[in-house]
Parts: structure tokens; sequence; C-alpha cells
């Protein structure tokens, strides 16, 4: 069995710059970084990468593996406002963006050498249709993400976060169950905010080709490890006998949106690092 392996997130310290960050991931002991491309919010975004694909990409593999790091992820977001360009919304020109992104996404990842890519389930549109209007639209183009990303060595899965449409353990099972191939960047974090019990979401767990890990609590996105109420250690556990082969990535992070940028993001990484190898050296 391999060895689960260990990132941390570069967006988990946007006041340094990018260079610094990957300096600082490096002297924490992570094998690997999770890259993310935010619009309007992380280190390096989707349109300056994109814009010379290849040579920036390349750029980003030598940055990491100067560093002594894997690239664990590629993490694409279209613009802060996630319903802009969901990748299930009812304009059709938005759909088509967002298509044209993902491709890039896939191109760049490779060029990178990363492993694996993320990007976002599709959000909600009451306004304009019904629920499971947008939530058909959703299995339409994740099973057209599936198909691209198959023909390719890239692992790829969706997150389902806060303000999607899926945020019942329930609902995200049935979206796996109906998308044959998707796999999930599981994060408890997101089910535990919303009061569902860990118990509740390990339904998920044998989904997961990539993991999330932060402190929460009930009503909490991120909390310390001291109020954390989620048990790394059996998660740890869950994963090794179900023979997990990716990679759970620290994920703290610092940005106003759900009081986050109220923890001490290089401490509490630390501590949660340290909980987690732990457990798997065990």
């Amino acid at each position: 069995m391999k060895k689960i392996k260990i990132s941390c997130a570069d967006f988990t310290f946007p006041l340094l710059p990018h260079d610094k960050a990957l300096d600082l991931i490096a002297m924490l002991d992570c094998e690997g970084v999770d890259i993310g491309l935010f619009t309007g919010r992380s280190h390096i975004q989707a349109e300056g990468e994109f814009s010379a694909l290849e040579k920036n990409a390349k750029l980003l593999h030598k940055k990491a593996s100067d560093r002594g790091l894997m690239i664990a992820d590629i993490y694409l977001q279209l613009d802060n406002d996630l319903a802009k360009f969901a990748i299930n919304h009812p304009d059709a020109d938005k759909r088509r963006f967002a298509r044209a992104q993902f491709l890039k996404l896939i191109e760049y990842a490779q060029y990178a050498q990363a492993e694996h890519i993320t990007c976002l389930p599709g959000m909600a549109f009451p306004e304009i249709e019904s629920p499971e209007d947008s939530v058909q639209r959703s299995y339409e183009e994740l099973n057209w993400r599936v198909e691209q990303a198959g023909k390719t060595d890239l692992s790829f899965s969706i997150e389902a976060h806060v303000g999607s449409p899926y945020t019942k353990p329930a609902d995200v099972l049935t979206l796996v169950k109906s998308v044959p191939g998707l796999y999930i960047t599981l994060d408890y974090t997101h089910f535990i905010r919303n009061g569902y019990s860990q118990q509740e979401t390990e339904i998920l767990l044998p989904y997961a080709n990539h993991f999330h890990a932060r402190g929460a609590k009930a009503g909490r996105l991120q909390s310390s490890v001291a109020e954390n109420i989620i048990d790394y250690g059996k998660i740890v556990r869950q994963l090794k006998a179900g023979n997990f082969e990716g990679w759970i990535g620290l994920e703290y992070i610092w940005i106003k949106w759900e009081q986050c940028n109220e923890a001490d993001t290089l401490s509490e990484t630390i501590l949660l690092r340290d909980i987690i190898l732990k457990s798997i050296q065990k």
C-alpha cells in the first residue's frame, strides 16, 4: 500500500509572495503543494497563467521541484462569485467559457506535472430555474469533465462546498453515483459547519481521491485545532483501510469569508500536520 502523503495549500499564506509561500511549505516538511488558481484572490490566477500556458506551468513545476515539492493538486475557481461562471450556469456562453477553461486547466496541469485537479460542482440558480434543473445540468457538465480528464493521467474531483447545491452528505453521494467515474476532494469542514456529524459524512470517504484538512466545529467552517471536533486520527485510519493513495492537503485559509481570517494559519497548520503525521506513521 502506498503511503498517504501530506501537502499544504499555497493559499494558506496569502500575505506572503508566492515564492516565499512555497519556501514556507517546504520548511513545514510537506511533500507537496496544493495550488489555488482562484480568480480575484490567489497568488497565481487562471487568466495570467493560461496566457502563456506551457511556459507558466513549467515554471511552476520548477519552482515546486526546486524546493522538493510535488504539485499535489491544482484547484480552479473562475471568479470570487462562484455562480458567475459555474459549470452548470443556465447561460450557454458561460458554460462554454467554463469548459474552455477546464481544458486549459488539464493542459496546464500536465505541463506542471501535477497529480490531481479540482473544480467546483456547480451552483443553484433559484431565481431562474428549479433545483432539479440546476442539478441535472451539473450531471451533464461533470460527465463531460470526467471524460476529458480520463484522457490523461490526471486524477480529477469536485469539492462539495458551502453555497453549492450539495450541502448534505447524502446529496453528494447521489451526485457521485450519478456521474460514473466522479470523485470528491473531500473536506469534512463544509459539512461539520452545517451541523452534520463526522459519522454522517463518512459515507463519502470511499469516493475521495484528495482530502482537505483543517479544524472546524458546528457553525464554523474553520476553527483552531483546540476547538476542532473532527477526529483526523480516525479519518487516517479509515483512509488506510480503504487503500487511499492520494494526498491529505492541509487547508487553513486566511480570508474574511466565513470568518476564516481569525485563525493563525501557520500555527494551526503545524499543529494539525503533527496530528495527521502521527496517525499516518502508526
